[in-house]
């Protein structure tokens, strides 16, 4: 027997069109924002075996196809002499009948080796997964 594949949503797009399709905060020059912007979605594109078969690489996928604010975030973060260091999905305190999840981004200031963490919560308990709250601050506990 032969598997059969359905698939309810694609996207195609090349990395170009999409860099340039995210909404630019007028605080921050193209020439800043867009290697910021490809250097995160090459990270997450570059994250071993995202197939997004797992809740995870689901929150990951919907954050850099479906919230600008994740590019938004980098992009600052570069302005600020840091770089992108780790991405991250974690369970989310907020999980009960819902599955929710946390994505953090840390990003690694080039001089001092500071460590700022910025998240969101993204629901992954349906087929399509949503945000659930807005790109924040991240502190460790």
């Amino acid at each position: 027997m032969v598997p059969i594949v359905v698939f309810d949503q694609i996207y195609s797009f090349d990395i170009d069109s999409l860099i340039k399709a995210i909404p630019r905060p007028k605080e921050i020059a193209a020439k800043d924002f867009n290697p910021a912007a490809e250097e995160l979605f090459m990270r997450i594109v570059q994250m071993a075996d995202n197939a997004g078969s797992t809740d995870e690489h689901r929150a990951l996928n919907y954050c850099v196809v479906r919230y600008p604010a994740i590019y938004a975030t980098v992009a600052e973060a570069f302005g600020r002499n840091s770089s992108l260091t780790a991405v991250e999905v974690r369970p989310s305190d907020l999980s009960g009948a819902r599955k929710v999840v946390k994505v953090v981004f840390s990003c690694t200031n080039r001089n001092t080796d500071v460590i700022e963490k910025y998240f969101c919560r993204v629901d992954v308990t349906e087929e399509f997964p949503f945000l659930v709250t807005k790109m924040s601050p991240y502190f460790d506990r």
